[in-house]
C-alpha cells in the first residue's frame, strides 16, 4: 500500500499487482491525493498537472466503484480549483460526451455515473467560474435522467444538486427546467431516488421563489405523495424537504425576496397545507365540506407519520423564538388534527394520531424552549384543557338534549385531552423543581385543571389527567401526600358519580405509583386511607347498579396500587387482603356451577370485571412484595388462582347464554391470570398444567378468535444483531414513538393506557416516557406466549410432542393472511419455550420431540415472510444449544449445505443462510468448528451474489455472526473474508445501504478476531491493518447514517487494538460533525467513540476538536453542518449536548466522556474548566428569582458574562444567526455542572498541596503567569456552590451544598497572607450564611435540611469564624432545627414518610454532637495552655467589648451550653433507638411495638440506615458530656417534666421516682460500651474510618471518668471483652491514627484496673 502514497499514479506497481487488487491500490492513491493536494506546493502540483489530469480523467473510463467515483470526481475538482484551470472545459466537454453517450450495456454504467459525479463536483467546487457552461450540462443531465436506470437517476441527481449549490442564485434559467424533471420522480420506484430528489429539491428552494410561492400547493401535494408507500430514509428526506419549504414560505430568506416582490403566505395558510396531509394523504384537495366529511379511505399512516416529522422540520426551522411567540397557535392547530374525523376513525387510528401530535409537542416544545418558555408554554396547555372541558360540561349537563352534535365533540375532546395532559405532563416532570411556578400560580390553576379533567365522561381522558397528577407529583413531591387526600376526600364525597369514583381512583392509583420515585415517600397511615376507601367501594359496590361496575374496578385498582408501595407496608394489610382474594372467588366447584346457574349478564360483567381486578391486585402483590411470599402465603393465593382456572373452562358457555359482551371482561380474566402465573413458581400449579396448556395454545393459535391478531413478542425475543434483517434498528431512532406504528405486527406502537389502566401504577418500561401497554387483543396473546415459555420447560415429553404436532397441524389447516398470523404466534411461543428450557438449563426431549420441533422450524426457513425466516434462523440456533449433541448439530448444518448447494431461489437462500450463521452463534466455535470451512465457503459464495442484494444482506449478516462466535479458530479465514468485504465496498451501489451495513459488522467482527496482532508490524498485519482502514474510509464517506456508525465503532475497535494506527487528526473532527448529526446512531456512535479516546489521550482530542474549530472559517467542514465549536472546545459542545440530549445511553456516554477529560485535563487547564462549570451553573432560569448574590466586587461584571452567556455558550448556530437563540442549560446539566465542580477540588487535591495555600500559590503565579492554582479561584467557587444552593431545582441545591461543604472542609484552613492570624474563607461567611438559611426554611424538603445541618456543623466547628456574633447567623439556623426535634412525633402537617423526618431529626442531632466536640476540644487546649496576658485595647477599641481578638477558650461550648441539657437527653435517647436497632433479626419481637424516640415500627428498615449514619458523633458527644457532668449527676431532678408526653427519650424507668444514681451510671455505661463493642465487633467494611475513631475517641473519654473506670473494673468480664476486640480491630486496621488511639483505651482500661487493686488494697488495709 505504501507504494500507492505518491503524487503521481504509481503506473508500474499497478500492472505488477493482481487485477482483485487493483481497485483497492486505486482507491488508496485518491485517498492519499485527497490529503496531499490542498496541503501541497502550488508550484508542484502544477508541474505535474497535466499528468495528473490525464491519470484522472484516464480513472472515468476505467469502470470505477461508487466510492472510487466519488473521490475520483472530488480530487478532480480540487485539481482544478488548485492549479490552473484552462483544461477544465476539455474535460468538463469529456464528461458530458461520456453522458451523452448512446451506450447502455451495464459494463458502461460505472463509467458513465463517474462523469455524473465529475461534472457535479466541478460545479459544487468553481460555481460561477465555469461561467456560462452551465445550461448545456444542466439540458445534458436532465437529458440522461429520462432515460436513466434508478442507480443513474439517483446519481444524476445528486450531480444536479451539487450544481445548484455551486451556482446558487446564478442557475435562475434552469430552476423550472429542474424542478418540472425532478418533481416527477418523487415518486418513483426506487426509495434512493426518492431521496436523491427529496435533496435536489431542498437545494433548489434555497434560490428557486417560485417553489414557496405559486408552486406551494402542488409542491405539498408531490410531497404527500411521495410519502405513501416510503421507508425511513424517504420519511426523513421528504419531511425535511417539506418542512423546510413552509418555514421558507413563512419568513422568506431576505435576499430571494429584495429580487422580487413575493406575497408571503400566512402561518394560517402554511399550517392548513400541512393539515390536509395529516388527514387527507396524497389524496388532493377535497375542498367542499359536505364531500370531505364523507371521503372514506383512512390516510395511508407512512403519510401521516411522514408529515409529522415534516411538523416538527418546519417548527425547528423557525427556531425557539417564534416557537415562544407563536406557541398558541401552534398549539391550538395540533390539537384540532386529533380531533378531526378523519383523523380518528378507528380507535386504533386515533391512537396513533394522537401519538403524531404527541410526537410534534415534544420534539419541538421539549427541545426548543428554555425553562421560562415551556412554563409560559404550560399555561398555554392548561388554558387549552379548561377551555375543551368547558365545552364538555356545557354538553354533559344540557339536559333538555339540544345539543346533538355535543356528543361528537365529548369523544373528540378525549384525544385533546390525552394530548395536552400528556404534554402537561411530560412537561413538569422535565422541569422538575423548576415547575413549581407551574404549580403555585393561582391565574394558572393547574391542578384544578387537571382534576377537572377526572370527571370527564371518557375514560382515557380521565387516565391521561391521572398520569398529568402523577407528573406533577413526581416533579415536585411536596405535592404528593396533599394531592392523595384531596383525591381521597373527593371519592367520599362524590360517591354517587360513575365518573368521580373512576376518575379519583385513577388519579390515587397513579399518585401511588409515583412514590417510588419520590425518595422521601409519603406517611406511613396514607396506606391505611387506601384500604379503608377500598375497601368501602367493594363493599357498597353490590348496592346501587348504577355504580357497581366502577366501585368494583376502582376498589380493586387502589389495592394494586397499594402493593407498589412495597412489604413494609403491605405487611400489615396482608390478612386482610388474603381475606377479600379468598372472597371474591367461588370456594368450590359446587358453588361455580351454582353460580352459573343464576345472574343475568350484567352481574356477569361485574363478577367478571372483580375477579380480573382481584388477580390484578395480587399479581402487583406478587411482583412488589417477594419478601411476604412466604410458602404459606402461596399457598392461600393459590385457592382464588385455581378457582380463576376453573371458571376460565366455563365462561365460553357463559358467554354463549349472555352475549358476546362479555367477551372483552373474560379477555382481561384471561389476562391477568396469565401475567401472575407467570410470577409464581411453575411447581405450584403443576397439577393445572394439562387444563391451562389448552387454554394457552388456543389463546395464540387463534383457535376461538376470528381476528387474525399477532404478537407483539417476536421482535424482543429475536436477537438484537438482528435488527438489520427486521428492521427493527427503527427503535434506535429519534422518531421511534411514531416509526412504531409502520411495524407489521397487530397494532403496533398502539399503545394508550385506558387498553389497560393497572399501567398508571406500574413502573415505566426503561425508554418510555408513558406507559403504553398494547390493546387488550394482542396483550392476551402476548401474556399467553410467555407464560407457555415459563410453563413449557416444566412439561412432560409426551405433552411437549402433542403441542409441537398440534401446532404444525393449526399451520396446516389455516390459510392466507390467517396463516401468517399463526405462524408468527406459533414461533413466538417455541422461542419463548427454547428459550425458556436453555434459562432452565434442560434439555429439548427424546428423538420423536426434536424431530417434530426440527420439521416445524425447517418449515419456516422458507417462508416469504423475512420476520418468520428470522425466528426461524434464531429457533433453529436456540435448538440446537438446548439439544446439545454434536451429532444433531451436524444434521442440521448438513441440511442447510445442501440446501444451498441446490437452492437458486431467495428466499431460501437467505433462511439457510442465517440458519448457519444461528447455529454457530449458539453453539459457540468449538461446538461448530467442523462445519466453519463449509459454512464460510458456501456464505463468501452466497455474498458475492450481485443479482440478489437481499442474499447478500443475509450471507454476509451470517458471516458476521460466524466470525463473532468462532474467536481465534477464525484466523485462518480472515484474509479471504477481508478482502470480500472490500471488493464489496467499492462495487455495491450506495443505495443498497443493508449491504453496507451487514459489511461494517462483518469488518467490526474481523478487526476483533484479529485482535491485539493488528500491533504487529509483520507484511501480512499490515496488509490487514490497512485493509480495515481502507473499510472504514469507505464507509466513512458513505451517505447512509448507519454505515457511518458502523465505520466509528470499526475504526474504535482498531484504536483499542493498535492506537498508534489510528489518525486521530482526521477522526475527531469527523466525530465532532457527527455530534450535530440529525441520526441517533451516528451521534450514539460518534460519543461512545470519543468516550474511549478521551479515556487515553483527553487532551489531543480536545486540541483536534479545536483545530475544527479554527478550520470552520475556511468552509472546509461538511457544509450545512450545525457544528459550532467556539472557544469552549469539544467540553463545551457537549455540555450543550446535555440539554438536548434525551437517550440514557447517549447521556451517559457524555457524562463519561466529560469525566475522563476532566480527570486528565481539569487540573492543567483549571480556568478554562471553572469557567464552563461557572457559566452553565449562572444560566439560572429565573423563574422565581434566585436569592441575591452578597459579594461586592464582582456584580457588575457577573451582570454582563451573564448576558453574554447565553448567546455565546451552547449556540447550536453560527453567532450570524440570531433567530435561533440558544437554551439555557437545563437543571440536569447544572446538577452535572455542580458535580463536575466537586470533582475538580477533589483533583486539584490530589495533585498538589500548592493549590490550597495561597502564599505559596501567590508566589509560584509571580513566577509563571501561565500557572493556574485553584486557591486563587476561590471566590468563583464559593459563588458557583452558593449559585447552585440556592436555586430552584432540589437536586441542584443538594449538589451545591456538597459542593459547600467539600470547599469549606479543604479550605478551612488555608491562612490569608495579609492578615495574619485569619484564614482566607472568613471574608465570605456572609456567603455561607445565605447559601444556608433557604435550607432550613419550613417548607423545604427533610433530605436538603439534613445536608444543609452537616455543612453548619461543618462550618462551626472549621474554626474559620472567630466572632461569636458572626457564628450565631449559622447557629441559630441549628437551634431553630433543634426545636423541631423536640416538638415530638406528632407533628401537625407531614407531607414524607416518617423515615424522612428520622433522617432529617437525626442529622440534626448528629451536626449539634459534632459541634460539642469541637467546642471541647478547643475548650481542653485552651485549659491546657497557659493564660495570655490581656491585651491593651489601643488598637481596636470597637471590639473592646468582645474581649478583643482572643477568642475566649470556651466561646464555642458558651453557644453549646444552653441546649446541653435537651440535647443529652435527646442523645441518649437516640443510642437507645441505636443499640434496639443493631440486635440481630430473632430479637425483633422484643423491639418496643410502638417504635422508639425517633423512628416508627413500620419504617424500620429505611430508618436503621439514618441511624447508622449519624450514631458515631453522637456516641463521642455523650461520653464528653458524661465525663464532663461526672456520668450527668444531679441532671435528673429536671428530667421529669420537660417535655410534652411523647417526649424521646425519657430514660424507660423514670416515671415516679429517679432511679438511685448507681443504677443510672450502669445503664449508661452499658448502652455506651454495648454500642461501641457491637460495632468494633465487626465494622463492616464500608464504614468510614472516621466512625472507627469517633467510637474509640468516645471509649477513651469515657473510660477518663472515675464512675466508667469503678465499673469497668469491678465488671472483670466487661473488660476482657473490650480488650478482646480491640486486639482485633489492631490486627484488621492499619491506619496508624487508629492503632494509637486503640493502645490509648487499653491504657484507660488498665489504668482503671490498678485503681481498683490500689483501692482494694487501701480497703483491706483499712479493714
Amino acid at each position: 500500500m505504501e507504494l500507492a502514497h505518491s503524487l503521481l499514479l504509481n503506473e508500474d506497481a499497478l500492472a505488477q499487482i493482481t487485477e482483485a487488487k487493483r481497485p483497492v491500490f486505486i482507491f488508496e492513491w485518491l485517498r492519499f491525493l485527497d490529503k496531499v493536494l490542498v496541503a501541497a506546493n502550488k508550484v508542484d502540483v502544477k508541474e505535474k498537472q497535466k499528468k495528473l489530469v490525464e491519470q484522472l480523467t484516464g480513472l472515468i473510463s476505467s469502470a470505477p466503484g461508487p466510492p472510487t467515483r466519488k473521490l475520483l470526481a472530488k480530487n478532480l475538482a480540487t485539481l482544478y480549483s488548485i492549479g490552473d484551470t484552462f483544461t477544465v472545459f476539455q474535460t468538463l466537454d469529456k464528461c458530458n460526451d461520456i453522458i451523452k453517450s448512446k451506450d447502455d450495456t451495464p459494463a458502461y454504467l460505472p463509467t458513465k455515473l463517474a462523469a455524473v459525479a465529475c461534472v457535479g463536483a466541478f460545479y459544487e467546487k468553481m460555481g460561477r467560474m465555469l461561467g456560462s457552461s452551465f445550461p448545456d450540462t444542466i439540458n445534458n443531465l436532465l437529458k440522461a435522467l429520462k432515460s436513466a436506470e434508478s442507480q443513474g437517476r439517483g446519481e444524476i441527481l445528486l450531480s444536479l444538486q451539487k450544481v445548484l449549490s455551486g451556482l446558487g442564485g446564478a442557475a435562475a434559467s434552469c430552476h423550472r427546467d429542474i424542478y418540472k424533471n425532478a418533481r416527477s420522480l418523487l415518486t418513483d420506484r426506487s426509495m434512493a431516488v426518492r431521496c436523491a430528489v427529496a435533496k435536489c429539491l431542498l437545494e433548489l428552494q434555497n434560490e428557486a421563489v417560485f417553489m414557496w410561492t405559486t408552486e406551494l400547493e402542488n409542491l405539498a401535494t408531490l410531497c404527500f405523495k411521495a410519502l405513501e408507500g416510503s421507508n425511513y430514509g424517504v420519511r426523513v428526506a421528504v419531511a425535511k424537504l417539506l418542512g423546510t419549504v413552509m418555514a421558507t414560505a413563512l419568513m422568506p430568506k431576505q435576499a430571494a425576496v429584495m429580487r422580487q416582490n413575493v406575497k408571503r403566505a400566512t402561518l394560517e395558510e402554511v399550517l392548513e397545507l400541512m393539515a390536509t396531509g395529516f388527514l387527507r394523504g396524497g389524496s388532493g384537495f377535497l375542498k367542499s365540506g359536505g364531500e370531505m366529511l364523507k371521503g372514506g379511505g383512512s390516510v395511508s399512516r407512512e403519510v401521516r407519520v411522514g408529515v409529522t416529522q415534516a411538523y416538527v422540520v418546519f417548527v425547528t426551522t423557525l427556531g425557539g423564538q417564534w416557537l415562544e411567540r407563536n406557541f398558541a397557535t401552534f398549539l391550538s392547530h395540533v390539537l384540532d388534527l386529533v380531533s378531526h374525523p378523519r383523523a380518528t376513525q378507528t380507535h386504533v387510528e386515533a391512537v396513533y394520531s394522537r401519538r403524531c401530535v404527541s410526537f410534534m409537542l415534544r420534539a419541538t416544545l421539549g427541545g426548543l424552549l428554555g425553562e421560562k418558555a415551556q412554563i409560559a408554554a404550560g399555561k398555554e396547555i392548561c388554558q387549552a384543557i379548561s377551555k375543551q372541558m368547558r365545552a364538555v360540561e356545557a354538553v354533559v349537563n344540557d339536559i333538555s338534549g339540544e345539543n346533538k352534535a355535543g356528543a361528537a365533540d365529548v369523544s373528540a375532546s378525549q384525544h385533546v385531552m390525552v394530548c395536552a395532559l400528556k404534554e402537561l405532563g411530560s412537561l413538569v416532570q422535565s422541569l422538575s423543581a423548576t415547575a413549581s411556578p407551574l404549580i403555585q400560580e393561582p391565574s394558572i390553576g393547574l391542578l384544578e385543571t387537571v382534576t377537572s379533567v377526572l370527571l370527564h365522561p371518557s375514560m382515557a381522558a380521565r387516565l391521561a389527567a391521572a398520569w398529568c397528577l402523577r407528573c406533577v407529583a413526581v416533579a415536585l413531591p411536596y405535592q404528593l401526600t396533599p394531592l392523595l387526600d384531596r383525591c381521597a376526600e373527593r371519592i367520599n364525597n362524590l360517591k354517587s358519580s360513575p365518573e368521580a369514583v373512576s376518575g379519583y381512583s385513577f388519579a390515587m392509583a397513579a399518585l401511588l405509583g409515583g412514590v417510588h420515585q419520590c425518595p422521601l415517600g409519603i406517611p406511613h397511615s396514607k396506606g391505611k386511607l387506601v384500604v379503608s376507601i377500598a375497601e368501602d367501594l367493594l363493599r357498597t359496590a353490590a348496592q346501587n347498579s348504577r355504580l357497581s361496575l366502577q366501585r368494583t374496578q376502582a376498589g380493586w385498582l387502589l389495592l394494586g396500587a397499594l402493593m407498589t408501595l412495597g412489604s413494609s407496608l403491605v405487611r400489615y394489610h396482608l390478612p386482610k387482603m388474603l381475606l377479600l382474594w379468598r372472597n371474591v372467588f367461588p370456594r368450590s366447584s359446587k358453588e361455580l356451577e351454582a353460580e352459573k346457574a343464576r345472574g343475568d349478564s350484567f352481574t356477569w360483567q361485574v363478577t367478571l370485571e372483580g375477579r380480573a381486578g382481584a388477580l390484578c391486585a395480587m399479581r402487583s402483590f406478587v411482583a412488589h412484595c417477594p419478601e411476604l411470599l412466604t410458602e404459606d402465603v402461596i399457598r392461600r393465593l393459590m385457592t382464588p388462582i385455581e378457582c380463576a382456572m376453573t371458571m376460565m373452562a366455563q365462561v365460553p358457555a357463559i358467554i354463549k347464554v349472555h352475549g358476546a359482551h362479555l367477551k372483552a371482561s373474560a379477555a382481561m380474566v384471561r389476562l391477568r391470570l396469565y401475567d401472575i402465573l407467570a410470577l409464581l413458581p411453575p411447581k405450584t400449579y403443576e397439577g393445572s398444567f394439562n387444563a391451562l396448556l389448552r387454554e394457552l395454545v388456543a389463546e395464540f393459535t387463534l383457535t376461538d378468535n376470528s381476528a387474525n391478531t399477532t404478537t407483539s413478542l417476536l421482535r424482543s425475543l429475536c436477537h438484537y444483531d438482528d435488527s438489520v434483517l427486521m428492521g427493527s434498528w427503527l427503535q434506535e431512532t429519534d422518531h421511534k414513538s411514531i416509526e412504531d406504528q409502520l411495524q407489521p405486527n397487530s397494532a403496533s406502537g398502539s399503545g394508550a393506557l385506558e387498553h389497560d389502566p393497572s399501567s398508571i401504577y406500574l413502573r415505566i418500561p426503561v425508554g418510555e416516557a408513558i406507559p403504553g401497554p398494547l390493546p387488550l387483543g394482542v396483550s392476551v396473546i402476548d401474556a399467553s406466549v410467555a407464560l407457555f415459555g415459563v410453563v413449557f420447560p416444566h412439561v412432560s415429553f409426551k405433552h411437549r410432542l402433542q403441542m409441537l404436532d398440534h401446532f404444525a397441524e393449526c399451520i396446516k389447516q389455516a390459510k392466507g393472511v390467517r396463516q401468517q398470523a399463526v405462524q408468527l404466534n406459533i414461533f413466538t411461543a417455541v422461542l419463548s419455550a427454547l428459550k425458556g428450557l436453555a434459562e432452565n438449563k434442560s434439555t429439548l426431549g427424546p428423538e420423536e420431540v426434536r424431530k417434530s420441533a426440527l420439521a416445524l422450524v425447517m418449515g419456516a426457513l422458507d417462508n416469504p415472510n423475512p420476520i418468520l425466516r428470522c425466528a426461524a434462523g434464531e429457533a433453529l440456533g436456540r435448538m440446537a444449544q438446548v439439544v446439545g449433541e454434536a451429532t444433531f448439530i451436524a444434521r442440521m448444518a448438513q441440511t442447510s449445505f445442501d440446501k444451498l448447494k441446490s437452492a437458486r431461489d431467495v428466499v431460501s437462500r437467505t433462511g439457510h443462510s442465517l440458519a448457519l450463521g444461528c447455529l454457530h452463534r449458539y453453539v459457540g466455535g468449538i461446538g461448530s468448528g467442523q462445519h466453519l470451512k463449509t459454512s464460510v465457503s458456501i456464505l463468501l459464495a452466497l455474498a458475492q451474489d450481485g443479482s440478489s442484494h437481499e442474499v447478500q444482506t443475509w450471507s454476509l449478516h451470517s458471516l458476521a455472526l460466524i466470525v463473532d462466535s468462532s474467536g481465534p479458530m477464525y484466523r485462518g479465514y480472515v484474509e479471504p473474508t477481508l478482502s470480500l468485504v472490500l471488493t464489496l465496498l467499492l462495487t455495491v451501489p450506495p443505495s443498497h445501504t443493508e449491504v453496507h451495513q451487514c459489511l461494517g459488522r462483518c469488518l467490526g467482527a474481523l478487526i476483533t478476531t484479529v485482535g491485539p496482532e493488528l500491533q504487529g508490524n509483520g507484511a501480512t498485519i499490515s496488509t490487514i491493518r490497512s485493509s480495515c482502514l481502507v473499510g472504514c474510509a469507505i464507509m466513512q464517506d458513505h451517505s447512509d447514517s448507519l454505515v457511518q456508525a458502523a465505520a466509528i465503532s470499526c475504526l474504535q475497535q482498531l484504536h483499542m487494538f493498535a492506537p498508534r494506527h489510528v489518525n486521530l487528526s482526521s477522526l475527531v473532527p469527523c466525530l465532532c460533525v457527527h455530534l450535530c448529526s440529525s441520526h441517533l446512531l451516528l451521534r450514539r456512535a460518534a460519543v461512545a467513540c470519543l468516550r474511549q479516546l478521551a479515556q487515553r489521550e483527553a487532551a489531543e482530542v480536545c486540541e483536534y476538536a479545536m483545530s475544527l474549530a479554527k478550520r470552520a472559517g475556511d468552509n472546509d467542514v461538511v457544509p450545512g453542518s450545525d457544528l459550532n465549536i467556539t472557544e469552549t472546545g469539544l467540553e463545551g459542545v457537549l455540555f450543550g449536548m446535555l440539554d438536548r440530549e434525551t437517550d440514557r445511553k447517549l447521556c451517559s456516554d457524555i457524562h463519561d466522556t466529560l469525566g475522563h477529560m476532566l480527570s486528565s485535563l481539569a487540573v492543567e487547564k483549571l480556568s478554562h474548566w471553572l469557567k464552563l462549570c461557572k457559566d452553565v451553573l449562572a444560566a439560572t432560569t429565573d423563574v422565581g428569582g434566585a436569592v441575591a448574590f452578597e459579594v461586592e466586587k464582582d456584580e457588575e461584571d457577573s451582570e454582563k458574562k451573564d448576558e453574554m452567556d447565553d448567546d455565546t455558550m451552547f449556540t447550536g448556530l453560527g453567532e450570524d444567526d440570531k433567530s435561533k437563540p440558544s437554551v439555557a442549560p437545563r437543571w440536569v446539566t447544572r446538577v452535572f455542572a455542580a458535580d463536575c465542580l466537586c470533582r475538580i477540588i477533589l483533583l486539584c487535591e490530589n495533585a498538589d498541596k500548592v493549590h490550597f495555600d495561597l502564599a505559596a500559590a501567590r508566589s509560584s503565579q509571580a513566577k509563571n503567569p501561565k500557572g493556574d492554582l485553584l486557591v486563587l479561584h476561590l471566590s468563583d467557587l464559593i459563588r458557583m456552590a452558593f449559585m447552585a444552593a440556592t436555586d430552584h431545582s432540589n437536586q441542584l441545591r443538594m449538589a451545591g451544598l456538597q459542593a459547600l461543604e467539600d470547599i469549606i472542609k479543604k479550605f478551612a484552613s488555608v491562612p490569608e497572607p495579609e492578615f495574619p492570624g485569619h484564614v482566607i474563607l472568613e471574608q465570605y461567611q456572609a456567603n455561607v450564611g445565605a447559601a444556608l438559611r433557604p435550607a432550613f426554611s419550613p417548607d423545604t424538603p427533610s433530605d436538603i435540611t439534613a445536608k444543609a445541618c452537616q455543612v453548619c456543623s461543618t462550618w462551626i466547628g472549621s474554626g474559620v469564624v472567630s466572632d461569636l456574633n458572626d457564628l450565631r447567623r449559622v447557629h441559630n439556623l441549628l437551634v431553630s432545627s433543634l426545636d423541631k426535634v423536640q416538638a415530638g412525633k406528632g407533628s401537625s402537617s407531614q407531607l414524607y414518610s416518617e423515615s424522612a423526618t428520622t433522617m432529617e431529626k437525626l442529622a440534626v442531632l448528629k451536626a449539634w454532637a459534632e459541634v460539642y466536640v469541637v467546642a471541647m476540644k478547643i475548650k481542653k487546649e485552651a485549659e491546657s495552655k497557659p493564660a495570655k496576658p490581656v491585651r491593651s485595647g489601643e488598637d481596636d477599641e470597637e471590639e473592646e467589648d468582645l474581649g478583643a481578638d482572643v477568642l475566649p477558650p470556651d466561646s464555642l461550648i458558651t453557644l453549646v451550653q444552653p441546649e446541653l441539657p435537651s440535647l443529652s437527653r435527646l442523645w441518649l435517647a437516640m443510642l437507645r433507638d441505636y443499640a434496639l436497632l443493631t440486635l440481630p433479626a430473632e430479637f425483633s419481637s422484643q423491639l418496643p411495638p410502638d417504635g422508639g424516640a425517633f423512628y416508627t415500627p413500620e419504617t424500620i428498615d429505611t430508618a436503621r440506615l439514618h441511624y447508622r449514619s449519624s450514631w458515631a458523633p453522637v456516641l463521642h458527644a455523650v461520653a464528653l458530656w458524661l465525663n464532663s457532668t461526672g456520668f450527668g449527676a444531679g441532671e435528673e431532678k429536671e428530667e421529669i417534666p420537660s417535655a410534652p408526653s411523647k417526649t424521646p427519650g425519657l430514660s424507660q424507668g423514670a416515671s415516679s421516682t429517679p432511679k438511685v444514681f448507681e443504677e443510672l451510671v450502669k445503664d449508661r455505661m452499658h448502652l455506651m460500651l454495648g454500642v461501641s463493642i457491637e460495632f468494633l465487633c465487626f465494622p463492616r467494611p464500608e464504614e468510614p474510618i472516621e466512625h472507627v475513631m469517633s467510637c474509640l475517641q468516645a471509649l477513651c473519654t469515657l473510660l477518663e471518668s472515675p464512675c466508667a473506670k469503678t465499673h469497668i473494673a469491678e465488671d472483670q468480664l466487661l473488660a476482657v471483652e473490650l480488650l478482646n476486640v480491640l486486639h482485633r480491630l489492631l490486627l484488621t486496621r492499619d491506619p496508624p491514627a487508629v492503632q494509637l488511639q486503640v493502645t490509648a483505651v487499653v491504657q484507660e482500661t488498665i489504668r482503671a484496673a490498678q485503681d481498683h487493686l490500689q483501692r482494694q488494697s487501701t480497703h483491706s488495709q483499712v479493714s
